[in-house]
């Protein structure tokens, strides 16, 4: 029995069903005409409503959440994303027997009332004042769009969710005063095309061009009767009626519609019967949703562009706001990444390092001077599975990236190079050397307290047979430890931070880099695309500019489109022209007779660094042309492998440096992005050799990287990043154990070549 008031009065639920009758007979309803208040019934409808006259009537309608896509610069589609896989059509390009089939079933006397149906209101009304809650809600196809318009803007947040679905009288009334004034201003045939659009169809479809897409792998408006009558049965309940998990049930239910749209006029029997008889015929296309599915092997660079939408204010004021928006989609992201630049990375990757290696490798190209990311891959593909991770090894923690980059052994040294030559000295600056030595003291700091050698630690050359004098042209070829860490010390660190300040060069943790002498050889995680970008300083000729990957954005909006302002590149000046010039001329040397021999491009100019980080965890080539720049990382993102005795890609290396495996994927993968390509020259600059009689050894090998193991530490074996001995004692954890997780900020003496 239902329950009464005390007193034997009724229920507060079924004052408002008599009430709200007896207004729907008086007709106020169905003119329009605000009912009286209803506040003394109890009745709540977001909170608190005093009446039908204080409730809302404009129904603020957000824009439908639709599939975004992305493209290459050339125009190809990278992915198809979405938060709702839904694109939104005209009723003219829906099938007339989709149209139909809809109304039947769910309001066949649609065209006949108006906002409310009138003869299903006090039907259902009667039956719940009978039970005391609201077990039948008798809804048109116009309360039903304005309840989805409700669950659409609520998004994913499940409260809102439950509060835009539950079932209440208050509800009830907010929706028919709602759908009063959509009925008003839309007309029947915008309120159809609108539904159609909004309502989910299941498998995550929503809309009926998605969901005919989804069963039939067809138009909306290529759909026959049987199939029209399948995708509005579905409506009502998607999992009950999922015709790939139960085609039994989703045949009864279609032959329901069908057997209606009959009753009703709009087929006849012989029609449905033949109709009944078809079999289902679906053709299922599967959700293809997310950068998982990037084409050109361009998750990760797919990824990044989520995550600069995601981080960048130009798209809100917010991360929430710039969610919103792209949860939102209906977006057309033309982005940056280059189709054969793309493609020559992923398979000069493929060709030297295996998805099943213990180790992987990442590269990033990126174009100097405007700073456009060209293209971005790796060898552990993105994925959940063996050999494969969401980590993009390419880029900072922040957007997706490692806990804290990749030591980057000598490659650093152009940016001390960089910030010598800035401060005076000559390209023949000179320092004695010596094969091992501990950092000198004191060093002078941007804070002005000197860094003092307090642990005594020392720094030796790759090779015994490395012992000075040198000066720089020789030291940066041979990639000499001992003459750089005399470089720091001689200027002090304030102008290396000054020009990797300039340069944006950060740890991948996206922390400034320490003052300590021991960054000057590498020994902090930094990201290849950083690490890219940085070099493309030295190729434009000392001119900075941020990476961007985004060209241009449309946004779909119902039917409309409208363009949205991208991130820009800013370019700055990080040092002067005579300087880029100089250290283009000595990373020359480096790629024609240095460490980087088995790098360098025959067809065109070229420059380039190699690094080995200590204990042989991280093997580095960073290099470039005056058009493109790119970095080559090889190593464990645990830091738990040491290249040493290993095979990696199908070949044995008893010692793996910068020079053997990072540079031949450097060289392959320059080689194809700029085949067909322009090939300009550097502006070099005449730097002395030293004199030929010098009392040096000039018989060692040129390609260092092949000398013995070194002994130092570089501050990242132990627990991932951690230092068990040696280094200066300030590395810290970089995360979990094991699996792709991430090497730590180690801090000890830095890398080799």
């Amino acid at each position: 029995m239902p329950k009464k008031r005390s007193g034997g009065g009724l229920s507060p639920t079924q004052q408002a069903a008599k009430f709200l009758g007896v207004s729907v007979l008086a007709g106020a309803v169905l003119a329009g005409i605000a009912l009286p208040a209803v506040g003394a019934l109890g009745l709540a409808a977001k909170g608190s409503v005093e009446g039908f006259d204080a409730l809302p009537a404009n129904l603020k309608t957000p824009p439908l959440s639709q599939r975004t896509t992305i493209l290459d610069a050339e125009g190809g589609t990278i992915a198809t994303v979405y938060s709702r896989d839904r694109t939104v059509v005209d009723l003219k390009d829906i099938s007339p027997y989709m149209q139909k089939a809809i109304v039947a079933i769910e309001d066949s006397r649609f065209y006949e009332h108006g906002a409310i149906d009138l003869k299903g209101v006090l039907r259902a009304l009667n039956k719940n004042a009978r039970s005391g809650e609201v077990s039948e809600g008798a809804s048109t196809l116009t309360q039903q769009y304005v309840k989805n318009v409700f669950v659409e803007e609520a998004g994913d947040d499940p409260t809102k969710v439950a509060q835009a679905t539950q079932q209440t009288i208050g509800r009830k009334i907010q929706e028919l005063k709602l759908a009063i004034q959509v009925e008003e201003e839309l007309g029947k045939k915008k309120i159809l095309e609108n539904y159609l659009n909004i309502t989910f169809f299941g498998q995550q479809a929503y809309g009926v061009e998605a969901a005919s897409q989804r069963y039939f792998s067809k138009h909306a408006k290529d759909l026959n009767v049987q199939e029209a009558a399948l995708l509005a049965g579905i409506v009502q309940s998607p999992s009950r009626y999922d015709p790939v998990n139960d085609e039994a049930e989703a045949t009864k239910r279609r032959n329901v519609v069908l057997n209606r749209m009959a009753q009703v006029g709009d087929i006849s029997t012989a029609e449905a019967e033949k109709a009944k008889k078809a079999p289902l015929g679906l053709k299922v296309s599967k959700p293809k949703n997310g950068c998982i599915t990037a084409v050109k092997n361009a998750s990760f660079f797919c990824d990044y562009v989520r995550e600069v939408f995601l981080s960048d204010k130009v798209f809100g004021k917010t991360r929430k706001d710039r969610a919103k928006v792209w949860n939102q989609g209906g977006l057309t992201i033309r982005t940056t990444l280059d189709p054969q630049a793309q493609a020559s990375v992923q398979q000069s990757l493929k060709d030297h390092v295996n998805q099943s290696d213990s180790v992987a490798a990442a590269s990033t190209l990126v174009e100097p001077g405007t700073g456009k990311v060209l293209a971005m891959g790796q060898t552990k593909p993105y994925g959940y599975g063996k050999n494969e991770t969401e980590i993009n090894y390419s880029v900072d923690h922040g957007m997706g990236g490692s806990n804290y980059g990749f030591p980057t052994g000598s490659t650093f040294k152009p940016f001390v190079a960089a910030a010598a030559l800035e401060e005076g000295r000559p390209a023949t600056q000179e320092y004695s050397s010596p094969y091992e030595m501990p950092y000198p003291e004191p060093v002078q700091t941007c804070s002005g307290k000197p860094w003092m050698n307090t642990a005594g630690e020392k720094v030796p050359n790759e090779s015994e047979s490395e012992v000075g004098p040198y000066r720089l042209k020789e030291a940066m070829a041979l990639s000499v430890n001992t003459y750089f860490v005399q470089m720091v010390a001689d200027i002090g660190l304030c102008p290396v931070m000054k020009m990797t300040d300039a340069l944006h060069v950060v740890q991948g943790s996206g922390d400034k880099l320490p003052e300590v002498p021991a960054v000057s050889l590498g020994s902090k995680g930094v990201a290849p695309l950083t690490m890219a970008s940085a070099y493309a300083a030295f190729a434009s000729r000392g001119t900075y500019c941020t990476p961007i990957v985004i060209e241009s954005i449309t946004q779909k909006i119902g039917n409309k489109q409208k363009s949205l302002d991208v991130p820009k590149s800013t370019c700055s000046r990080a040092m002067s022209e005579k300087t880029a010039d100089t250290v283009n001329t000595l990373l020359q040397g480096v790629v024609d007779s240095g460490t980087g021999k088995a790098a360098g491009l025959t067809d065109r100019a070229n420059a380039g660094k190699t690094g080995t980080t200590d204990e042989r965890k991280n093997a580095w080539f960073v290099g470039y042309t005056p058009n493109l720049s790119g970095a080559v990382w090889v190593g464990s993102a645990s830091q738990q492998v040491q290249m040493k005795d290993i095979t990696i890609g199908g070949q044995y290396h008893e010692l793996v440096f910068g020079g053997a495996v990072p540079g031949p994927i450097w060289k392959d993968a320059m080689t194809g992005a700029l085949a067909g390509k322009d090939s300009p020259s550097f502006n070099l600059v005449n730097i002395p050799d030293e004199d030929k009689d010098k009392d040096k050894n000039k018989d060692k090998d040129k390609d260092r990287d092949k000398e013995k193991p070194d002994d130092g530490n570089n501050g990242d074996d132990g627990f991932i990043g951690g230092l068990t001995d040696g280094g200066t004692g300030d590395g810290g954890p970089g995360g979990f154990p094991g699996g792709n997780l991430i090497q730590g900020p180690g801090n000890g003496p830095g890398g080799r070549r």
